[in-house]
């Protein structure tokens, strides 16, 4: 049983794979976050189990920094294929991973990460602020829904050392 589950399951993910190239367009890239795992939190007969995924995303203009995502995915056979709306809920950590280090000046907001929760109108962001006077780098994660957004959040912050400045853009 098992093996047909991922039988099905494979051929759902080429499916969507192949529907999610063509037709879907934006100027926005999904940002490529690192899979670090997954917990099963519903049994599905077809297609894949609802689950929770936990993400790891490098911040591309702070080196030594990584947000770690966790949020919500639904299955079965309309989640396999990309059609599901996953729930508005996410939970974000970021770290200081390595020596900080900030190759050019840093707007005092700005996304950093954004990836689709559904094939049109709903994506996760993810959305750095500067906190110049105590030399913190806060993250903030919330997801955007076309027609009604959820105010459902989740914050972090990255303190760096004093001795390492943190420059803002004017």
């Amino acid at each position: 049983m098992t093996t047909l589950k991922q039988a099905v399951t494979s051929a759902l993910l080429a499916l969507a794979t192949g529907a999610a190239w063509v037709g879907v367009t934006g100027t926005a890239q999904a940002a490529s976050g690192e899979k670090i795992g997954t917990v099963d939190t519903a049994f599905q007969w077809i297609g894949r189990d609802h689950d929770i995924i936990v993400e790891a995303y490098d911040d591309p203009a702070v080196q030594g920094v990584t947000c770690y995502v966790s949020r919500a995915r639904v299955g079965g056979i309309k989640g396999t294929l990309g059609l599901a709306e996953d729930r508005a809920e996410a939970s974000i950590a970021c770290r200081q991973v390595g020596p900080i280090h900030v190759p050019a000046p840093l707007k005092q907001q700005e996304e950093v990460f954004s990836e689709r929760m559904s094939i049109l109108f709903k994506r996760l962001r993810i959305v750095r602020m500067v906190d110049a006077p105590r030399n913190t780098l806060v993250y903030l994660t919330y997801s955007e829904k076309l027609i009604d957004g959820s105010p459902q959040n989740s914050v972090t912050a990255v303190p760096v050392d004093r001795a390492t400045a943190i420059p803002l853009r004017k």
